[in-house]
């Protein structure tokens, strides 16, 4: 029953996260209270990510170095290089493009295994990047959001480090633990944690339009042009890349999914806790969007057997 009820959410998001959205435009005050309590939403997703890894996580990065370091580089590279010409080419207001940056900047999503799977590429190798991506964040995250945007925006580098492993590692290394001592109870946790994660999005997502609907009112279209822009470049300039240093098929597109899709939870609760509420606006569309796209992406690599 709780499985199907979990399914059930999941599956719903799409719809959840677009009707937070409304609310967060007329009724903006039903989503005031979570405002400040955004980080601790995040962290049970992380808390969940945590019980999901297993020893054979670990193992798959020590079994397969070349590939996470290759695709740990272009996830950090391809899509912060995008977020930096997206920004140069767009006329967005200067609270927004610090998002885009932050996007680019942010580790790879949990939902790249789900869509790895679908498109039929390797799941285990999916769930060691973002891992990876995840763990070496607190250092990755700010430094890229120094380079980029520490000439027009002040950046405080042990700041955002601190809330990243207060929001992120904590919370993992907790849920490890859990899984190690007490697995048969984590087990049943587990299977309420897609409803979980869905639901806390979508809560996200709303409290970030409701402290910023100005804004995504008068630049909405332009905000989506580009989120949509830097996910779909992300996707193919991620699959080219791969290409040149990997001749592995499932490899291949695990690498460019987990490029194009990126922990959009963290991102928006970066931008509210260290810049502005209109900063997490490209972060709430990337959530729905990349999800979208990656299920598209997926659903065509299997029906032309890329």
């Amino acid at each position: 029953m709780l499985k199907q009820i979990s399914k059930l959410i999941t599956s719903g998001m799409p719809f959840g996260v677009i009707l937070a959205g409304v609310l967060g435009i007329i009724e903006p005050q039903l989503f005031f209270w979570f405002a400040d309590k955004i980080a601790y939403f995040l962290g049970v997703i992380m808390l969940g990510m945590g019980m999901s890894l297993t020893t054979t996580d670990f193992k798959t990065v020590l079994k397969n170095p070349r590939l996470i370091i290759v695709g740990t580089v272009l996830q950090f590279t391809i899509m912060p290089i995008l977020a930096y010409a997206l920004i140069k080419i767009f006329p967005l207001p200067a609270d927004v493009a610090i998002g885009v940056i932050l996007l680019g900047a942010c580790p790879g999503a949990t939902a790249t295994s789900v869509i790895t799977y679908l498109a039929k590429g390797n799941v285990a190798l999916s769930v060691a990047l973002t891992m990876v991506t995840t763990l070496v964040a607190p250092i990755i995250t700010p430094f890229l959001l120094l380079i980029i945007a520490g000439t027009w925006v002040e950046i405080n580098f042990l700041s955002i480090m601190i809330s990243i492993i207060e929001i992120v590692i904590i919370p993992i290394s907790i849920g490890i633990l859990f899984n190690r001592f007490f697995a048969a109870y984590c087990t049943k946790i587990k299977i309420a944690m897609p409803a979980i994660s869905a639901l806390t999005i979508i809560i996200l997502v709303g409290t970030v339009v409701s402290l910023s609907a100005d804004v995504l009112l008068n630049s909405g279209l332009l905000i989506f042009a580009v989120v949509v822009i830097h996910n779909l470049c992300g996707l193919l300039l991620g699959y080219w890349a791969a290409k040149l240093f990997i001749t592995d098929k499932a490899a291949i597109k695990t690498i460019a999914i987990n490029v194009g899709m990126k922990n959009s939870g963290l991102a928006a609760s970066l931008a509210v806790l260290h810049f502005t509420a209109a900063g997490g606006i490209p972060a709430a569309i990337f959530s729905v969007w990349h999800n979208i796209s990656g299920s598209l992406l997926a659903a065509y690599i299997r029906k032309n057997k890329v």
